[in-house]
């Protein structure tokens, strides 16, 4: 139970990488605040199953991270919940294509401000509590923050902003504490996108070394790694099979 006595808050935990996130770290002890945006029965139904393994250990909390109001009182339940905080991982994201042309303003708003904005200010106000615990940050960030996906602009230049984030915060809030990233590859298929049909996977699949996809689990123990490695600070590791190399 490395995590014994640590809180962990994860938002856009209810599903998918999140959501493995939030077992991980709880099957090492940790108290679990899951943060969902829409997905209630989800949330809820995880939250049940942690609570099942060891009771009180885990809570739902919704909010909109689009609105400044709702991302402060955020960190305010996390933070009361289990009487301080010890993680943030900035986890939620929206993702979808732009191409040039048809770009309209509630795209850039949304995928900016999942990505960027509601990292950078949840992260602010954790802040104090986190540097009363000497806690950790860790962003999901994105291996095209580095290398930009054709027709995704504004998500890449909004991952992009996050793996500066996740750097500027490092020098910001050291020496108590540490912040760092993680840039996922191929690791689930994104949901309702046309564009990843079997032809389209394969054509990811000849980009990567390995030939294959991750499992959530890489992501998760990655994650793990991070916190417990206190001499980690500033950095993003990509776990993508060596998709980058390309």
């Amino acid at each position: 139970m490395k995590l014994a006595g640590k809180t962990a808050l994860i938002t856009g935990a209810a599903r998918r990488l999140g959501a493995q996130s939030a077992k991980t770290l709880h099957q090492n002890g940790a108290n679990i605040i899951i943060h969902y945006g829409h997905s209630s029965d989800a949330a809820e139904t995880l939250v049940k199953t942690l609570n099942a393994v060891r009771a009180d250990s885990a809570t739902a909390v919704q909010a909109d991270l689009l609105q400044l109001s709702q991302i402060e009182r955020l960190a305010e339940q996390a933070i009361q919940t289990f009487d301080g905080l010890d993680i943030l991982v900035n986890n939620a994201s929206s993702f979808y294509p732009t191409p040039l042309g048809e770009i309209q303003l509630h795209q850039f708003d949304d995928l900016i401000g999942s990505n960027f904005k509601a990292p950078l200010f949840l992260s602010q106000a954790c802040y104090p509590a986190l540097k009363k615990s000497a806690g950790c940050i860790i962003n999901m960030v994105d291996i095209h923050a580095r290398s930009p996906l054709k027709d995704h602009t504004v998500y890449s230049c909004a991952k992009a902003a996050n793996a500066m984030l996740t750097r500027s915060l490092a020098l910001e809030m050291g020496p108590q504490v540490r912040v760092n990233g993680i840039a996922p590859g191929a690791i689930l298929w994104p949901q309702n996108h046309a564009e990843m049909d079997s032809t389209g996977q394969q054509q990811i699949l000849q980009q990567i070394p390995l030939r294959r996809t991750g499992a959530p689990g890489d992501i998760a123990d990655t994650l793990l790694f991070l916190i417990e490695s206190d001499y980690i600070n500033g950095q993003i590791i990509a776990v993508d099979g060596g998709r980058q190399l390309f």
